[in-house]
């Protein structure tokens, strides 16, 4: 680890090197003048550069996987670029697919390892077929690694390394962006919006992950355009909402995205329940999603499994509850209305981000059953206790409690009952049907009271 950091601040003090051949804006850092090295790079990656050079074809490693080596990270997935088309790396690789529509790509799979191979774009021409309002929709037109460097979002990520010499080609400034800790983009950025609104999105979950500051020009159209998600296939947002919320910023990426107007765009429903003409609600509302996110930061930190449902439960958490109490005013009683509600506002949010099936089930579970912890008491409490979603309930229960001072003795409890050993529990299980008890006996009527009083 020493040396990889001694390496990268020798890269970073080091001025740009300056080369011949490749174009007047490229540069070609040699070997001995970066901090990139192959032990850096998955044994699958090196195996898919190796075969695609030793058939006779370009072979770069591109983007993130660059970026985040010189940046002195350790990336987990890298992307190739090569001259060859899809179908010719699949000649290569019987363990290859082509996946696809707007522009294909070859996928090579390792097991669970994907390895990702594309093939240069040409420039923008006739041939790629765009929407009234910019978006690419089909774009399969091939070219060679400078069209395909200026066809890549950030400069940043332009970056590649050659497998055959072990050098940086870097075609837009990138070098000196990542020297400057920016992020900038490729090309005018309204247009570049326009093609992919998605790129808006990965502007805030770079410059949070990477702590990178946004270049001007970068930022300022965002606000103005942040309309154009609605344009985006739910399916494919699904992805970029556990990118954006999954890797380890999740905190500062919302803070982020409502600075700058992108987070009505993913959750309309909760962002309405933020800006709550109740300020108190709306601040418990906040709290709550900030406690959750600050927690599966942690956990990510720590090397601990997170679940995307979890975290989609929290967000749409005050929505289900507003939308539970305007049953109610219908003529609901109130489970009723709650359990009509978790449909409605799961298939809501599945307009702006599509939840897959088996998450909007464990999502059902984890709300369901905060209406079940409450009773905790004989076998009831046992079959809570026992049921596959109870440590999720509870985790959420934790944290409604965090914002919500009236959950906390029922958390208390649970947190009490989990750590108490068999003995413990009985007494617990004793003492909470004892009080359910008292609570059953009815008040004696006192117009009956005075009533018996006055006849003796």
């Amino acid at each position: 680890m020493s040396s990889i950091i001694k390496s990268v601040k020798r890269w970073f003090a080091s001025p740009a090197t300056e080369t011949s051949g490749a174009g007047a804006n490229t540069q070609i850092i040699s070997r001995d003048q970066h901090s990139i090295s192959r032990k850096d790079i998955s044994e699958n990656a090196l195996k898919v550069l190796y075969r695609l050079s030793n058939a006779g074809y370009e072979s770069f490693l591109v983007g993130g996987g660059v970026r985040d080596i010189l940046l002195g990270l350790h990336p987990k997935d890298f992307d190739i670029a090569t001259n060859a088309t899809p179908e010719q790396v699949k000649e290569l690789f019987r363990n290859c697919r082509i996946v696809g529509r707007r522009f294909r790509l070859a996928h090579i799979l390792f097991g669970r390892d994907v390895i990702e191979v594309a093939t240069f774009r040409a420039h923008c021409d006739d041939n790629i077929q765009q929407a009234k309002e910019g978006m690419i929709l089909r774009d399969n037109v091939y070219g060679d690694i400078e069209e395909d460097a200026i066809r890549r979002d950030f400069t940043i990520n332009a970056l590649y390394y050659n497998i055959k010499d072990f050098s940086v080609h870097d075609y837009c400034d990138g070098l000196s962006d990542l020297r400057k800790r920016q992020l900038r983009m490729i090309g005018d950025p309204e247009t570049r919006y326009r093609e992919d609104p998605v790129r808006m999105l990965r502007v805030v979950r770079l410059a949070c992950k990477l702590d990178l500051s946004i270049e001007q020009k970068t930022l300022e159209p965002i606000a103005e355009l942040s309309y154009l998600l609605e344009q985006v296939p739910a399916a494919r947002l699904w992805e970029e909402y556990r990118k954006l919320f999954l890797a380890g910023a999740g905190k500062l990426t919302f803070q982020k995205l409502r600075e700058y107007g992108l987070f009505h765009a993913l959750f309309p429903a909760t962002d309405r329940a933020l800006k709550h003409q109740d300020t108190a609600q709306a601040q418990q509302t906040e709290q709550l999603v900030l406690d959750a996110l600050e927690n599966t930061d942690t956990r990510i930190a720590t090397e601990q499994t997170v679940n995307p449902a979890f975290l989609m439960a929290v967000m749409l958490w005050q929505p289900l509850l507003e939308s539970t109490e305007a049953l109610q005013q219908k003529g609901n009683n109130f489970n009723d209305a709650f359990f009509k509600s978790m449909a409605r506002v799961l298939n809501a949010q599945s307009q702006h981000i599509s939840i897959p099936r088996r998450y909007a089930l464990v999502i059902r579970d984890i709300w369901s059953m905060q209406l079940r912890l409450p009773a905790h008491h004989g076998k009831k409490a046992w079959s809570i206790f026992e049921h596959p979603r109870f440590r999720a309930a509870y985790d959420f229960l934790l944290l409604r409690s965090q914002s919500d001072p009236r959950q906390k003795e029922l958390a208390d409890w649970w947190t009490k009952f989990q750590d108490a050993d068999a003995n413990d529990r009985r007494q617990m299980l004793q003492q909470t049907a004892t009080g359910k008890k008292r609570r059953r006996r009815k008040p004696r009527n006192p117009k009956r009271q005075q009533a018996s009083k006055n006849r003796h």
